[in-house]
């Protein structure tokens, strides 16, 4: 019996703290209710609970058996205590819903929380306060916000420094100085000190700037100072304020879109500064905002261009886009409005089907296109296989240059007297030329007769050729003293008679300043075919098709079997791969 009882009390002693709990109203915290201080000011926090979320005042909820209390998380901790007002310093104290600091310290950022509550109802918010240190040698912190104060051009404008009312006594005079960019100001040029108003008489753009009023005061003994910023900006006079001015759309603009195409509209709207009054601008489809058509195709994007010839003002362009229109909404109502507390402007569109170019010109500049497309295509590959190309036609419809002409040699060969360049000559050069394009060489030191003159054998073999073939080198110039006979005999007899034609390889390159009169003028005259070692090698190199065409044109027939060319000679044939 007295064990039950017992369990009865402590369920009807736990009950209430149990409901309490489950039934607390937590708002979250509130940033909006942002109070920013100075470190050594004093500043005073009201709870938000009995402006925003509960119904009653302080004094009614007081009257109903409701506790305020207050608790505090520093900054960057999780730990929420509660606020301890009976400090020996009376620095925080507690004044029905308004919690003082006199004075705040850094170590009071953070967030504040007011909870109202008794055995049944809670309901708490919380909200942050920034402590701030000004800034070194300034009058201010640059970390701190600033109120803004728009002051027409022209006009008279009493400004007083805010938030002071309430902080000291009513029979207390404080004392007020005021700075302009946290330099004192002794005398205003056009501005007034009237106690703690700030006067401008005749407002002007020069005297924007950040205006602060620091106000002194006793309390209990202790002097105090408040510090508060105004950044004042300097707008259009209300004697020129006028309804939104629309440039674009008009009636003179017809703006022409073809089915499948972006469609974009601007609509561009001078703004005029009108005190607390909003500028908006918005585009309608067929009546409709954007908000009303759940299409995603549809957007829009905005550009805002303040006027610095009358400050506030602005124009704003807002461009209506619609991705790949289709033909319906070619014939849709494309309006733009505008509108401001001084009256408001509506324009359409005017929006047109783009008409195409005639069929017959679509079809002749396809033809162009083509035709220009194949002489491009045509000169890329010429450019690229020009060579092949030649020898391709050379072999197919070539006249063959050994009849009748009476010479015996195809190709005479001048070359430096040397152990690497007669191996070149005598090893590559025959090799390839003879045995492999079938053409007849005349080679001095294998073909010449022991015993004869060096000369007379020399001009005759030249005169017995088809074309003189000189390997370029240094040692052709330094120790060719035959070799530039050689060339010296060939120019004269392409110069006077025409009857043989030179062909000139690099096998090394020569400076310019090394090179004998008769060398520099075959090259100013005639191409020179250089030899790049490995890579020259193989028969089916661009050196060799270069030599090729340089060379005579000699009978030749195609084998279908071989997928090659053939030459055919008295002597030899050959086989030339892959034209």
């Amino acid at each position: 019996m007295k064990f039950g009882f017992l369990l009865t009390c402590l369920f009807v002693l736990t009950f209430p703290r149990d409901c309490f709990s489950e039934r607390c109203d937590d708002w979250g915290v509130d940033t909006g209710k942002l109070t920013q201080t100075y470190d050594g000011e004093p500043v005073r926090i009201g709870c938000p609970l009995f402006e925003d979320y509960l119904k009653h005042n302080y004094s009614t909820a007081h009257s109903a058996g409701l506790t305020l209390m207050w608790y505090f998380t520093a900054q960057g901790k999780d730990l929420e205590e509660p606020i301890n007002i009976r400090l020996p310093d009376n620095r925080i104290s507690k004044d029905k819903d308004i919690l003082w600091f006199r004075p705040a310290v850094l170590n009071d950022t953070g967030n504040y929380t007011c909870m109202l509550r008794n055995t049944t109802f809670c309901s708490k918010v919380a909200f942050p306060m920034e402590v701030f240190r000004k800034d070194q040698n300034a009058c201010v912190s640059t970390a701190k916000a600033s109120e803004e104060k728009l002051l027409p051009l022209g006009e008279r404008h009493y400004m007083t420094c805010p938030d002071t009312y309430g902080y000291y006594p009513a029979n207390v005079t404080p004392t007020v100085k005021w700075y302009m960019n946290c330099d004192l100001v002794n005398g205003f040029v056009d501005r007034d000190l009237k106690g703690p108003d700030l006067i401008f008489l005749s407002m002007s753009l020069q005297y924007q700037g950040n205006y602060t009023c620091i106000v002194t005061y006793e309390d209990s003994g202790r002097i105090y100072n408040l510090t508060r910023t105004m950044h004042v900006k300097a707008v259009a006079s209300s004697l020129y304020a006028m309804p939104p001015k629309m440039h674009f759309p008009n009636d003179k603009v017809n703006y022409t879109f073809a089915p499948g195409e972006d469609m974009q509209l601007p609509c561009k709207v001078d703004f005029s500064y009108v005190q607390n009054s909003s500028n908006e601008i918005w585009w309608t489809i067929n009546g409709k905002r954007k908000e009303d058509i759940n299409d995603p195709r549809i957007d829009h994007t905005r550009s805002v261009e303040l006027d610095e010839q009358n400050p506030g003002a602005e124009t704003i362009t807002e461009t209506l886009h619609i991705k790949k229109i289709i033909p319906d909404e070619l014939q849709q109502n494309y309006t733009c409005s505008a509108k401001n507390l001084l009256g408001s402007v509506s324009r359409q569109a005017l929006v047109n089907e783009k008409v195409g170019p005639p069929r017959y010109i679509t079809e002749l500049a396809c033809g162009l296109g083509a035709t220009l497309f194949l002489v491009i295509c045509f000169i890329v590959v010429y450019h690229v296989y020009w060579l092949e190309m030649v020898l391709f036609y050379r072999a197919q419809f070539g006249t063959d240059e050994t009849i009748g002409d009476g010479k015996e040699y195809d190709v005479y060969v001048s070359y430096a007297r040397n152990a690497e360049e007669e191996e070149f000559v005598l090893v590559t050069l025959r090799g390839v030329l003879e045995n492999e394009f079938g053409y007849k060489l005349c080679i001095f030191d294998r073909d010449s007769l022991p015993g004869g003159i060096i000369t007379d054998e020399t001009l005759s073999f030249i005169k017995k050729s088809r074309r003189l073939l000189v390997v370029i080198s240094p040692s052709y110039v330094h120790q060719g003293t035959q070799a530039l006979l050689e060339l010296k005999a060939g120019l004269q007899n392409m110069a006077s008679k025409g009857n043989i034609r030179l062909v000139l390889v690099q096998y090394k390159a020569i400076k310019n300043k090394q090179k004998v009169k008769e060398l520099k003028l075959a090259q100013s005259v005639l191409s020179v075919i250089k030899w790049k070692g490995e890579k020259s090698k193989q028969p089916g190199s661009r050196f060799w098709k270069e030599l090729h065409v340089g060379l005579p044109v000699k009978k030749t027939f195609f084998t279908k079997n071989t997928g090659s060319f053939q030459m055919l000679t008295q002597n030899s044939s050959f086989t030339t791969e892959g034209l």
